[in-house]
């Protein structure tokens, strides 16, 4: 018999699900799973058990929930529940929870527990065995996180200080009670924007974070107030989407969504749509040596994700682009995560195939650090980093607008400056080149490397701290 806990994550969301069994018992249970329902699945198959029980802690803003796809591949061996405090309402089948409910798999028992303040029914789970009723673990969904706590500003203005109450409430009176030795689960990892500065570890013990974490010692409410509005990220452009895409149930596949391959003159006819948006996930240089017109470039890394979220409305219809046609499965599931399904195709061969064909090709000029430094009277540094990143230093005579808001104030930009775009990498520079050059700039270089590579080669820091 063994007791198992595993946390799953999935990068570039920062998202962490757990799968919760006792192998004696032949039962399973889920917390916050996402859409690419499978890999519970094979965990299942692994460890001998049945998945029975599939949890949500509250409705998430910042992922597309996987828990109705996941009861529906149980096929009938598995409900779904969800948190009915707070006044929660939702528009598909579910089992409601309520704050004491308990659930037991073999020798582990859940209680839920009402710990308001992310949104009003976010639900945490106090985790023990079925034979001793103290705890020793609590999922702390997306209230309590390694280093950081949850962000209560994502439900619009008139609802932050009533969220940011019920969470001071939650700390002070539910998790600062908990005993030291209890370890925490929390539902994101280091990336994520549902809290500020989330620590790079996957869990945290009680004990540890009422002696770092900040959120955890402040006992006097304006102060835990300000330290919130003073540390919260931007709220990324989609989360109001997704919680109502999530309340009202996301579509159920069965399976990864299916994307056809088109041929030149089927993927030309596509594109005659206005609305739709051509996504190109190659690597910047790859994307800057010849794209098609009007292209984005959001590569094919894990936060693909996210930034596909910021920049693109979840029902726009999709075409892809990408470096090999196996990778179709992996760009699909990424997009998957953050609700966008509405895929009509990708160019089969990729670029080789549209080359060949004899279409135009538009080019993105890459520029060196050594070149921009060596010619920076010509070129205007255009910083599209966050602003902590910024101020923590960049290149001199930039101008700063963070990528997540690019399109809000692209009208701010001269479209005829020649403007040379970095960010920490390159990969998000690559994005915002390719949305100004998409826009009507045309004269638009990217920067390989980046501010990484400006610091590598020992060139002039603007420091705006000091």
């Amino acid at each position: 018999m063994a007791i198992r806990l595993e946390p799953i994550l999935t990068e570039g969301i920062a998202q962490v699900s757990y799968f919760i069994c006792d192998d004696s018992s032949g039962c399973a249970a889920v917390i916050d799973p996402r859409p690419d329902a499978d890999i519970y699945l094979q965990k299942g198959r692994k460890y001998g058990v049945s998945i029975t029980h599939v949890f949500e802690t509250h409705i998430h803003a910042d992922f597309l929930s996987g828990a109705r796809e996941l009861v529906a591949r149980c096929k009938g061996s598995a409900k779904l529940y969800v948190s009915v405090e707070g006044g929660a309402s939702y528009d598909f089948e579910h089992q409601p929870i309520r704050d004491g409910d308990e659930f037991e798999f073999g020798e582990i028992k859940l209680q839920a527990k009402h710990t308001p303040g992310h949104t009003p029914e976010h639900l945490s789970y106090l985790v023990s065995s079925t034979e001793e009723e103290k705890a020793w673990g609590v999922l702390t969904g997306d209230s309590l996180f390694v280093d950081s706590i949850g962000r209560p500003d994502l439900l619009g203005d008139e609802k932050t200080e009533e969220l940011t109450r019920a969470l001071y409430n939650t700390m002070r009176n539910f998790f600062c009670k908990l005993g030291d030795e209890i370890i925490i689960y929390p539902c994101h990892a280091a990336g994520s924007a549902c809290g500020p500065n989330i620590g790079d570890r996957m869990h945290s013990t009680i004990g540890y974070e009422k002696k770092h974490n900040p959120f955890m010692q402040m006992e006097d409410y304006d102060e835990f107030k300000k330290a919130i509005q003073d540390n919260a990220p931007p709220v990324p452009s989609h989360y109001p989407k997704m919680k109502k895409l999530n309340t009202q149930g996301p579509e159920i596949f069965g399976h990864t969504p299916q994307v056809r391959s088109l041929n030149v003159e089927q993927f030309e006819e596509e594109m005659n749509n206005k609305d739709t948006v051509l996504i190109d996930t190659r690597d910047m240089l790859a994307f800057g040596g010849g794209h098609i017109e009007g292209a984005l470039n959001i590569g094919q890394r894990s936060i693909l994700s996210v930034w596909t979220g910021w920049l693109i409305d979840t029902n726009a219809p999709i075409l892809l682009v990408m470096p090999q046609d196996t990778n179709l499965e992996r760009v699909v599931t990424l997009l998957w995560h953050t609700g966008h399904t509405n895929i009509r195709g990708y160019l089969g061969g990729s670029m080789r195939n549209w080359q060949e064909s004899g279409k135009p090709i538009k080019k993105l000029p890459q520029l060196s650090v050594q070149e921009l430094n060596q010619k920076k009277e010509q070129y205007k540094p255009l910083d599209v980093r966050k602003k902590k990143e910024w101020e923590e230093g960049n290149i001199p005579g930039a101008t700063h607008i963070f990528l997540g808001e690019l399109l809000d104030k692209i009208n701010t930009l001269e479209k005829e400056e020649t403007y040379a775009v970095y960010c920490a990498s390159g990969y998000r520079a690559s994005i915002a080149a390719s949305i100004l050059q998409k826009n009507g700039f045309k004269k638009i270089h990217s920067i390989p490397g980046s501010f990484k590579a400006w610091k590598a080669a020992d060139l002039p820091i603007e420091n705006k701290n000091n």
